[in-house]
């Protein structure tokens, strides 16, 4: 279209916006945006910067990786930026196509990878700041909000519960806040846990990093150590909060394992830190509790590097591969019956299964865990 504020009669089609001719295309463009930075020079102004930004976006812009793989790691890179940009109205509508159950009482999405469910700083849009619309969406312009039942770190995706009453909601928190919801998650690691399965139980604490001020960390407080092929007790930080975490090995091959895990406590970040710290076997993605002692992007081997097709470079964009797959919620009523809820993993998730050699559970059991919820879709 012609900028604001030109009339230049003849030289363009009515309703195409197409000049008439390569002649006038030259001419009546310089003309027209004269025109319009004498009349409206802010405008012209900011038009001017948007031209300068987007040439210089495009000079700097990276060819587009031929491999698969990196091109799927650059996709949801750019949508886990989109999300932060997009409208308060866009995501209500993306959340509302992740319901996995609705009735009277609660609401259950599965959140999606790289959405904040708070507030922060730094944080442009979080789940929190769409209950209003989503609620709208889903019981029309009258609606009141909904409410938030728990939380889920950024980057981990699944089941998420949100109530439609603030009484519902604080009830749904004290069943979480005394252990009565069970939990389960799936996780791929880096390596395979010895034994296959078996428990966690090491308490967990907050600290600085070593030689990385003002950056702290969730780390394993142990009641003992070794001294010289002697077991000593070692005096337990009044910090330091009892984690517990079961664990289970569903598939592996020889770098990697898809694991289940059921947070028995729920301290902060409890299953990364249990995984790296006291299994050796980090999550595949988390670049911060994948070594203690520096700031840096997950250093994976040469063998999971070959088989995701990634370069130790372009690691950092991995995603944390931890997935809340399963929730039970005790019966929030009397004359009903406690509620199962079941969410698939997303796409990048499977995607970094299947190049790793690791196999999903069985049909059979997705389908039983489903069959428990009307709602799913």
């Amino acid at each position: 279209m012609a900028a604001p504020g030109c009339s230049a009669p003849g030289l363009w089609v009515r309703g195409s916006g197409q000049c008439l001719g390569s002649l006038f295309t030259l001419f009546s463009k310089p003309l027209c945006s004269a025109a319009a930075a004498a009349s409206q020079p802010l405008d012209a102004q900011r038009l001017a910067e948007r031209l300068r930004a987007q040439k210089q976006q495009q000079k700097t812009k990276e060819p587009a990786p031929t491999n698969p793989v990196q091109r799927r790691v650059r996709e949801l890179v750019r949508f886990t930026e989109q999300l932060q940009r997009v409208h308060p109205n866009v995501l209500a509508k993306a959340l509302s196509r992740g319901i996995v159950h609705q009735d009277k009482e609660l609401v259950v999405i599965n959140k999606p990878y790289g959405l904040p469910v708070h507030g922060g700083p730094g944080v442009k849009l979080c789940i929190s700041d769409v209950l209003p619309v989503l609620a709208k969406i889903l019981h029309g312009p009258k609606a009141k909000p909904l409410h938030l039942c728990h939380r889920l770190d950024k980057e981990t995706t699944g089941v998420m519960v949100l109530a439609w009453e603030k009484e519902v909601a604080h009830q749904v928190q004290e069943l979480f806040r005394t252990r009565q919801v069970t939990k389960k998650y799936w996780a791929i690691t880096v390596r395979v846990p010895m034994p296959e399965a078996g428990v966690v139980d090491i308490p967990i604490v907050e600290k600085e990093a070593q030689g990385q001020q003002h950056h702290h960390k969730m780390t394993l407080s142990p009641s003992y150590r070794m001294d010289d092929g002697k077991m000593v007790r070692v005096r337990s930080s009044r910090n330091a909060q009892r984690a517990a975490t079961q664990y289970q090995v569903l598939s592996s091959s020889l770098s990697a394992a898809l694991l289940e895990l059921q947070p028995i406590t729920g301290i902060k970040h409890q299953l990364r830190v249990h995984m790296s710290f006291g299994l050796d076997c980090p999550i595949l993605g988390d670049h911060k509790y994948s070594d203690w002692n520096r700031l840096a992007p997950q250093k994976l081997s040469v063998g999971i590097l070959k088989k995701l097709g990634l370069q130790q470079s372009k690691a950092r964009h991995l995603p944390l591969h931890l997935h809340a797959c399963q929730l039970t919620l005790p019966a929030l009523q009397p004359q009903k019956e406690e509620l199962a809820l079941f969410c698939r993993p997303p796409r990048y998730f499977v995607n970094s299964l299947r190049r790793l050699g690791l196999k999903m559970p069985s049909q059979d059991h997705s389908a039983d865990e489903e069959a428990a919820q009307p709602g799913a879709q």
